[in-house]
Formats: C-alpha cells, sequence, structure tokens
C-alpha cells in the first residue's frame, strides 16, 4: 500500500488504482466490528435492506412483520463505539402499514425523498420520506416479490415488478399505473433488475428455471432467454432447454458497469452472464447453498480488483471473487438464516440481515 501512496504522490500511477487496491483491501479484511450495532426494532426476521446512493448514509430495512425502518447509519458522536438510530418507522400502528411481509425496499435513485416498498399483502406504495406517507399504491393480483427502479434512467420512471403472476408488470411513476405487461415467464417472477449500464434493459427471474432480458421499448419485448449449456445440450439430458439453472432462479444482481449478470438458483449453483450476449461463461463457483422459497437479495462490491461477490449462505455470508469463483471466505456472526445483504461502498461496510436483529461489520 505504501508503494501505492508513494507513486500517486509522485505523479506516476492513476488515482483509480490506489482507490481499488485500498477497497479491495478492506474487503479482504472484513470481519465483525463487536463496537458496532444497530438499532433493533424488527419484531420478526428482515428480509430486505438498501442504503441511498446519493449520501450512502440512511439505510431501509423491511421485515416479516410489515414493517419499514429508516436508520442513519453516520457515527455523530465520533466515538469508537456506537449504535446506528433507527430515524423513523412505518411500524404496525401507522395507517398505511403493509398488513404482511415486506419483501423489497427502495431508495429513489436521485434522492432522498422517496422510496418504495413491496409485500406480501400484493401492493407496491410509493413514501415520501418527510411525511412517511405514501404518495400513491400500486395493487396486483398476486404476491409481489420484488420490484426494482432503474438506477440510471433518465427518460422513463418504470417500477418493474415481480409477482406470483408469470407477467412482469410495468408500474409508470409519472402516470400512476401500470403501463406495461411483459409475458414469457411460465410461474411465478422471483427477481427483476434493471441494468445498470442501459436504462430500458430489464433482466427476470422466475420459478420457471429461467432468465429472461428484455428491452421495454420493443413490441416483443423479449430479447434472449439465458441457456446455461450455451446451445449446446445433449440430446441425452433430461435437462429442459434454454434453462438458466435446473431450480427455481430466485436471485439476480448485475455488476456495476453492467457488463455482466450473476443468478442464484435453488440448484444450489450461481452463474455468471455476459449480459450482452447472454452467454454462459461457465465460472465454477462450486456449491452456494439457496433454501430460500422466495427471493434471494444478494450484492456485488464496486471499484474493486478483483470484485466479489456476497452472498447469503445459511447463517453467514459467502464471500466470491465474481471472475474466477474463488470461495475467499463467509463472514460469521448471525446465528439463523440471513436473507439479505447490501454494501455500503463508500466506507466498505457491509450491513446484513437475520432473524430477528441485524449486525453490521467494517
Amino acid at each position: 500500500m505504501l508503494g501505492f501512496i508513494s507513486a500517486r504522490q509522485a505523479g506516476l500511477d492513476d488515482p483509480v488504482r490506489l482507490r481499488r487496491a485500498e477497497s479491495t483491501r478492506r474487503v479482504l479484511s472484513l470481519e465483525l466490528n463487536k463496537d458496532r450495532d444497530v438499532e433493533r426494532i424488527h419484531g420478526s426476521g428482515i428480509n430486505t435492506l438498501d442504503i441511498e446512493p446519493v449520501e450512502g448514509r440512511y439505510m431501509l430495512s423491511g421485515g416479516s412483520d410489515g414493517v419499514i425502518v429508516l436508520y442513519d447509519l453516520e457515527n455523530l458522536s465520533r466515538k469508537p463505539s456506537y449504535t446506528c438510530k433507527a430515524l423513523c418507522s412505518v411500524g404496525r400502528s401507522h395507517p398505511d402499514v403493509h398488513r404482511y411481509s415486506v419483501e423489497t425496499v427502495q431508495w429513489y435513485p436521485h434522492d432522498t425523498g422517496m422510496f418504495t416498498s413491496s409485500s406480501f399483502d400484493k401492493t407496491l406504495k410509493i413514501w415520501d420520506t418527510n411525511t412517511l406517507q405514501p404518495a400513491d399504491v400500486f395493487h396486483f393480483e398476486g404476491t409481489v416479490y420484488s420490484h426494482h427502479m432503474s438506477p440510471v434512467a433518465t427518460k422513463h420512471c418504470l417500477i418493474a415488478v415481480g409477482t406470483k403472476s408469470p407477467k412482469v408488470q410495468l408500474c409508470d411513476l409519472k402516470s400512476g399505473s401500470c403501463s406495461h405487461i411483459l409475458q414469457g415467464h411460465r410461474q411465478e417472477v422471483l427477481s427483476v433488475s434493471w441494468s445498470p449500464r442501459h436504462e430500458y434493459i430489464l433482466a427476470t427471474a422466475s420459478a420457471d428455471s429461467r432468465v429472461k432480458l428484455w428491452d421495454v421499448r420493443r413490441a416483443s419485448g423479449c430479447l434472449s432467454t439465458l441457456d446455461q449449456h450455451n446451445g449446446e445440450k445433449s440430446k441425452s439430458s433430461s435437462e429442459a432447454a434454454s434453462t438458466a439453472h435446473n431450480g427455481r432462479v430466485n436471485g439476480l444482481c448485475y455488476t456495476n458497469d453492467g457488463l455482466h449478470l450473476l443468478t442464484v438458483g435453488t440448484d444450489d449453483r450461481m452463474r455468471l452472464w455476459n449480459s450482452s450476449t447472454g452467454e454462459n461463461t461457465l465460472v465454477n463457483y462450486g456449491k452456494v447453498c439457496n433454501e430460500s422459497r422466495k427471493g434471494l437479495k444478494f450484492t456485488i462490491s464496486c471499484g474493486c480488483n478483483p470484485e466479489f461477490a456476497f452472498v447469503p449462505y445459511g447463517s453467514t455470508i459467502a464471500v466470491y471473487t465474481i471472475f474466477t469463483g474463488e470461495l475467499i471466505t463467509m463472514l460469521k456472526g448471525h446465528y439463523s438464516t440471513v436473507n439479505c445483504c447490501v454494501l455500503q461502498p463508500n466506507f466498505q461496510k457491509k450491513k446484513w440481515s437475520k432473524e430477528p436483529c441485524m449486525n453490521n461489520m467494517s
């Protein structure tokens, strides 16, 4: 590290190299921090977390109790030992609280004045952060498993929603209505994610073992269906053609440059895909234990070399190098199933959730 600093001071090295080296070092040295904690508000398991991308300071959590909590992650006291406090919550006594489990929460990508939540109560709610009142509510016929707003969109305000229906719903924030329906899956849609590179490209994962890429501008919609065999399936194989996994596909996440897509399935496999060609890169991650009956929310590092994937694995978080498949470490600290995790890239702090509380590492 001193060599990087000296080279940077002498003007011999790109500052990006120093930043990547330090980010990578911090990820590799992650361990449970016993001096930091998060105030415990939820009475049961936590299903979803999101840290706003503007300041990296405020975190949302959604629980199986229907409660949503907003935390301030900044240590204003500057003391080495502190607890991140809950600023406010949509609790059980709130008139607009979700009736059933909250499966996804997400900040509006461009400011902290709005956030979204979706639930097993068949609703997607758009919240005003300042008043903690819903500005809009979208209703669906089935359970809502996942939703996502594009982090880069400038020409649309669409929220992709995956529900118990095989149809992917696109909700327009401007009109307040479901403007598009994407048809192609055969079973419930468990995870959805917009590309961070192209604002009209959407990836969806389903219980039908398929992952589809869509261009929402096209009438037909579907660009491709990812095939784990890259079109070379043996005729003697019993596996269905054009499937991404041999089980339910319940998690997907783009790399930050949008060039690759990671998927996880209940076949205990994780796969890395070229998002432009749809090719399975055949990186072998070994067995990636996945017993979740709904969506599995994992995350990817940003600005490291190499980049890492953080994947809930039983009561731990498995850390893999994305492009080689090497299992680097297992982050331990929970006593029961980990449902989700998020990374705070500015400070290399990772938050993850379990039942019934949360901890953090740095």
